[in-house]
């Protein structure tokens, strides 16, 4: 269908052949201002029609007996906006036949108004405007679809210009992104190497001072006749490896590879019983109140881990107070904490003093290792990194409240156990040994260090063992096929040779499933897992005569057992 013009207005189609129906009509309307032509036959009837009407004014005798295939076809052919109206001239005629084919031709025309004659003028030209109305609001409609058709092909331009830009912008941030990436990995790269600088720094200052204690010790011990004077010389020593196990313990349980014994404790009896040590460790002009909720619900943690945290914080507060004060130890229960989406049963310990308190600086840094506010020789830094790592490690989380001028308060959230505290703990005495019987049985030990199997064979005969010792894994299962009598096997998990303790273990349990094994070292997590797998206990280095005694007790009475 062609296109409207506004300087010729799409005219009214007449189509009445017989007689001066078409001649009068199109007169009567050109009088009217409305244009109007007329068609001879159906084929111009229907070239007219395609090449643009605004309206069709058909008289129904002409399409009597006549094909109007043609015409119907491009009424249905018309586009979704037009549906051009058809005003059908009809006689008074009641025939069955008649009336069936005017209701089969409305049909097919679709947009049809009746007039019977005689017609009034008036009535014909009111019925055309009314028809050229109705057109007019077709031809708005297509104007409406084209522009929103073009409105459409300009967005779908824009979504692609858009979409090239976006496109162009996402590499360019990718490029950007992958920029950021490597600075950043040389970012971290940096500071990796600067906390290992400090790292080590912190931990050769510490230990040459044990070392210097150690070494210097000895020294003197073959100059000194005194007892008295040896006996300080070897508290000193002892103090100073004492001082290097805890110093380990703490580096251990800041990168979170301390191997923890969890057990269920009650938090009111377990640090009650520090009273004692907290008094000594403190000055006489700090003092200590410990309050605790009657109803305190037990914990699942490391009671020995515990204790040095507390005694950390303790000593941590007693520092803050240089001319004393109070450090109060305050625990609670703290129902249905959220914990990442869950809710958990918590219990508070807070640790309080009354002291100079931490800058926003300070506290900003003050979880971090080797980090201390304290004087050289007075603070490894250690000790809240120590706690933190504790905390972390035990499913818990810690928080620091401090004010310059009115003190600090550390609170350890500690998960709640389900389990109900054993009514009391057995301690092995760390500094008296009992000597077994001196026949206590032959054992391997496997150590590659020369004089740590020295110090350890002394260890083993002082508790009235005979010591063969191997270098390496290899060299002890040499010994085991050699028939030699052992009764228990006593070695280092980290060894030479490409056989650790736990795979000669393995080794050995497959030769010989009635052997005892115990297992030793400084950083076990690594192989406690694959150790405990196979029933073997490990002993954590250093350790001293009561702890290798009950160790190997243990091991002897669990085979026995088994």
């Amino acid at each position: 269908m062609m296109a409207p013009s506004e300087d010729q207005p799409e005219p009214v189609i007449v189509f009445a052949p017989v007689g001066r129906d078409a001649a009068a009509s199109v007169g009567l309307l050109n009088r009217s201002g409305i244009a109007a032509k007329t068609c001879d036959d159906l084929q111009s009837l229907v070239a007219a029609l395609q090449a643009g009407a605004a309206a069709g004014f058909i008289a129904e005798e002409a399409l009597f007996g006549q094909d109007a295939s043609l015409l119907f076809k491009w009424v249905a052919d018309q586009p979704p906006w037009s549906d051009l109206p058809f005003i059908l001239l009809t006689s008074r005629q009641e025939q069955a036949a008649i009336e069936a084919w005017r209701q089969r031709l409305i049909n097919s025309l679709r947009n049809v108004a009746l007039l019977e004659r005689p017609v009034q003028a008036q009535t014909l030209v009111s019925t055309i405007q009314s028809a050229l109305r109705a057109r007019a609001r077709q031809l708005e409609l297509r104007g409406l679809l084209a522009e929103r058709e073009q409105a459409a092909q300009e967005l779908e331009k824009q979504v692609i210009l858009r979409t090239q830009e976006l496109k162009a912008a996402n590499e360019a941030l990718r490029d950007q992104m992958t920029v950021r990436a490597h600075v950043e990995e040389k970012l971290r790269q940096a500071q990796k190497i600067e906390a290992i600088g400090q790292l080590t720094g912190g931990v050769a200052h510490d230990f040459n001072n044990l070392l210097m204690v150690i070494s210097g010790g000895l020294e003197m011990l073959d100059r000194q006749t005194d007892p008295a004077r040896r006996k300080r010389l070897m508290d000193g020593m002892r103090q100073a490896a004492e001082r290097g196990s805890g110093l380990t313990r703490q580096l251990l349980a800041f990168s979170r590879r301390q191997e923890l014994q969890p057990q269920t404790i009650d938090l009111a009896r377990q640090i009650g019983g520090m009273r004692e040590l907290l008094d000594r460790s403190l000055r006489g002009d700090v003092h200590v109140t410990l309050e605790f909720s009657p109803d305190l619900w037990p914990v699942e943690v490391d009671a020995s881990e515990l204790e040095l945290v507390v005694l950390n914080l303790a000593v941590n507060a007693r520092d803050a107070m240089p001319r004393g004060g109070t450090i109060e130890i305050h625990a609670e229960n703290l129902p249905l904490l959220d914990q990442g989406g869950s809710t958990k049963d918590f219990v508070t310990l807070s640790v309080s003093d009354n002291g100079s308190g931490m800058t926003r600086e300070v506290q900003a840094r003050v979880f971090e290792p080797f980090f201390t506010t304290k004087d050289i020789g007075k603070g490894s830094g250690l000790g809240l990194a120590q706690v933190h790592g504790f905390v972390q490690q035990s499913g818990g989380k810690i928080e620091l409240q401090s004010e310059v001028g009115r003190g600090t308060k550390i609170t350890l959230f500690l998960p709640r156990s389900s389990k109900e505290p054993r009514p009391d703990h057995q301690h092995v005495d760390l500094h008296v040994a009992r000597r077994p019987p001196a026949s206590a049985g032959s054992v391997l030990l496997v150590e590659d260090d020369d004089e740590v199997a020295a110090l350890v064979s002394e260890m083993l005969e002082d508790l009235g063992f005979q010591v063969v010792r191997a270098a390496t894994a290899a060299a002890a299962l040499g010994a085991l096929a050699n028939g030699r009598r052992v009764d228990v096997v006593f070695s280092d998990i980290m060894m030479p040779g490409g056989m650790n303790g736990v795979e000669l273990a393995r080794e050995i349990r497959a030769r010989r499933l009635d052997l005892p094994i115990l297992l030793t070292s400084g950083y076990s997590e690594v192989t406690k897992q694959a150790a405990e797998a196979q029933g073997i206990k490990i002993l954590r280095k250093p350790y001293q005569l009561a702890e290798l005694s009950e160790a190997l007790r243990g091991a002897l009475s669990r085979h026995d057992v088994n």
